[in-house]
C-alpha cells in the first residue's frame, strides 16, 4: 500500500492564492487551509507572525476563498485570534474555537469540523475544548513526544529554506517520533550552545 501525504497549510495568508495555488493546480495536489476566522470578518493585521517578516502579510480575501474551494481546496479552522490556545482557559479557548467555527460555517454554508491549532500547541484542556466546540479532529505540531489521538493529530512543518533532502525526511513516517525524540532534543540544544554570537 502507498503511503499517503496530506497537504496543509496554516494562517491563511494571500500569498497562497498567488502562489502555491497554481502548484497545487498543476499538479492535481489536493490541500487543506486553515484559516484564523477573524480575518473573515475585520481588517485586524496579522500579527502573529514571529519574528516580524520585512513586508506585511495579507490574508486571504472572502473572494480568493470562495474560488479556492471551488478548485477543490478545502478549509479549516485555525481558531479565531490565533492565540496560542494553552493560554487561555478551556472556557475562553470553547469560546473562540466555537467562534471560529461558526463564522466558518457561515461564510463557507458547510460544516466546518477539522481545526489546527495555531503554533501547533494543545494541551488536555485545548483538546477539551476543541471537541467541545464542535471539531471532530485537530493537527497539532510536536515537539516532544505526545499520544496521537483525534485532537492531537501529528504533522510535521515545511517552512522556507527546507530544500529537497529535508521534505523527503519530513514526509518519512518515522520523522515526527525522531523530531519529538531525546536525540532530535540534545543536537538541537548542543546546536544552540554552540552557535557564534550574533554580532553588533
Amino acid at each position: 500500500m502507498r503511503r499517503a501525504v496530506a497537504l496543509t497549510f496554516d494562517d491563511g495568508f494571500a500569498a497562497l492564492y498567488e502562489h502555491a495555488l497554481p502548484v497545487l493546480l498543476r499538479h492535481r495536489l489536493p490541500a487543506t487551509v486553515f484559516v484564523v476566522a477573524r480575518t473573515l470578518v475585520d481588517d485586524r493585521p496579522i500579527d502573529w507572525i514571529d519574528p516580524e517578516p520585512p513586508a506585511p502579510q495579507r490574508a486571504l480575501s472572502g473572494e480568493q476563498i470562495r474560488a479556492m474551494r471551488e478548485l477543490g481546496i478545502m478549509f479549516g479552522s485555525h481558531s479565531f485570534a490565533h492565540h496560542d490556545l494553552t493560554s487561555l482557559t478551556e472556557d475562553e479557548c470553547l469560546r473562540d474555537l466555537r467562534r471560529s467555527r461558526e463564522v466558518l460555517e457561515e461564510f463557507l454554508g458547510e460544516p466546518t469540523r477539522v481545526l489546527a491549532y495555531p503554533y501547533g500547541r494543545h494541551s488536555a484542556h485545548v483538546r477539551r475544548a476543541a471537541e467541545r466546540a464542535g471539531f471532530d479532529f485537530a493537527l497539532a505540531l510536536p515537539e516532544r513526544r505526545e499520544a496521537p489521538g483525534r485532537f492531537a493529530v501529528p504533522r510535521a512543518g515545511v517552512y522556507r529554506g527546507n530544500g529537497t533532502t529535508a521534505l523527503r525526511a519530513k514526509a518519512s513516517p518515522r520523522y515526527v517520533a525522531w523530531r519529538t525524540g531525546r536525540l532530535y532534543s540534545t543536537v538541537a540544544r548542543l546546536r544552540r550552545a554552540t552557535a557564534p554570537a550574533p554580532s553588533i
